[in-house]
């Protein structure tokens, strides 16, 4: 009995690498079997994206400028793409699908939503179906289109990681977050979903190396057409503005508020004379919802309130004092002030957002003014050690007493260049060494 068993066991061991190999193989084909194939999508959508190039001015002469990608939204040549792509250029041309290189308008352009309006004068070109982007959920299928580094018609796939991500340079813009590879020159192309509808635009990447890590951020494209709409009108895009500070809600604020969990936005101030101050909104009071849109997080806030037009009422559900309470809001305009204090292009391309120094912050330390640090990501600005919560003085020994002042000098400092910061971060002063990037 024991030679038996023995041999069923030789028997079966020898048998173990033949199953081995074929539940491999059945593996394998069960995974490719459940990977969709792209390859009619990827043909139905190519014909509407398409590359662009620009110039730029640089004293009396024009060289290359940024390049990226578009897509078509109108058979009559009406295109989107980002704002960082033909913000300064002088000259623009697409080139399209079929290999034709036509010259583009420049309708409009908004810097904080970082999209552009363009036009060529053409006829029946392919236009884009535009998708729902509430329908859009996490772990769907999307692709990315493109020309990243000049390779045209070029497309990746991932899937949705996320929805309403809040980054601190556009804070008008809750973006779509995904894995699909996104590289320089994927910048403006579409992001489209697995029917073939433009979903999103690709904006941007969080990198180390500028190169793609899998975080991957495209404008919301309801949000994009809304924008290009009003360009197309006015050549401009209004936002709603009610003049407040506000915070995240931590858990320890939540509890100590009685908030039964991190949700909403914290007012931290109110400006004198805007919108929450004449409607009576107050510091400490916690906004939970705008006209029925639940406030999930304190990023939510911004773009909410710049999605309702200037002159509109909203009703603002508020907690205060741990009771709710209802408010009703008169929304007033973001003023141009707001406008330079923007998350404006040198900002974002050196990494940095600043804020107004307040009078509190500013009598406490004994100081004539300067800006506050309010973000820091991956750039010339952190690799100087600047960190949220720094006051800057000055910027290549050029004082900065304002926002105003701040994107004025950052925006003249020299390309490929070293130069010094002055800071005060707990009440003690140094100097730091700002490194500009090549243009």
């Amino acid at each position: 009995m024991f030679f038996c068993k023995l041999g069923m066991q030789n028997k079966m061991k020898s048998r173990l690498p033949l199953l081995s190999f074929f539940l491999l193989v059945f593996t394998i084909g069960s995974a490719r079997a459940a990977l969709p194939d792209f390859t009619g999508l990827v043909e139905q959508v190519n014909p509407m994206v398409l590359q662009i190039t620009t110039e730029i001015k640089m004293g009396q002469r024009t060289r290359n400028g940024p390049s990226g990608s578009g897509f078509i939204i109108s058979t009559d040549g009406y295109i989107l793409t980002n704002h960082h792509v033909v913000a300064e250029a002088v000259s623009i041309k697409v080139k399209l699908h079929d290999g034709r290189v036509l010259d583009a308008e420049k309708i409009g352009q908004d810097e904080p939503s970082d999209v552009a309006l363009l036009k060529v004068t053409a006829k029946n070109l392919p236009a884009a179906r535009i998708g729902d982007v509430k329908k859009l959920k996490a772990g769907a299928w999307v692709l990315a289109f493109g020309a990243p580094f000049g390779f045209d018609h070029s497309v990746s796939a991932g899937i949705v990681s996320a929805k309403g991500r809040s980054l601190p340079w556009n804070a008008y813009v809750p973006f779509i977050q995904s894995d699909a590879s996104i590289n320089r020159g994927n910048s403006g192309g579409p992001l489209v979903n697995a029917d073939g509808e433009v979903v999103g635009i690709n904006s941007q990447i969080l990198s180390s190396n500028g190169g793609s890590i899998g975080l991957s951020f495209s404008i919301p494209i309801d949000l994009a057409i809304d924008v290009s709409e009003q360009l197309k009108k006015t050549g401009k895009v209004e936002r709603g503005y009610i003049g407040v500070g506000y915070q995240e809600v931590s858990a320890e604020i939540a509890s100590s508020f009685g908030l039964d969990r991190p949700r909403g936005a914290v007012i931290t101030q109110v400006s004198k004379g805007d919108a929450a101050d004449k409607a009576g909104l107050k510091a400490g009071d916690v906004i939970l919802s705008i006209d029925g849109i639940t406030v999930e997080n304190a990023g939510a806030l911004p773009v909410i309130v710049g999605r309702i037009k200037p002159g509109a009422k909203a009703k603002f559900e508020i907690l205060r004092e741990g009771k709710p309470k209802t408010v009703t809001v008169t929304i007033g305009a973001r003023p141009d002030a707001e406008v330079a204090a923007g998350p404006g292009n040198a900002q974002q391309r050196l990494g940095v957002i600043v804020t107004e120094l307040d009078p509190e912050r500013a009598e406490e330390q004994q100081l004539d003014g300067g800006v506050l640090v309010q973000s820091v990501v991956e750039g010339p600005f952190a690799d100087a050690g600047v960190r949220p919560g720094d006051v800057i003085l000055s910027i290549n020994l050029q004082d900065v007493r304002t926002v105003a002042e701040f994107n004025a000098v950052v925006a003249e400092l020299p390309a490929g260049k070293s130069v010094p910061i002055h800071v005060v971060r707990r009440g003690n002063a140094q100097f730091l060494v700002l490194r500009i990037p090549e243009q």
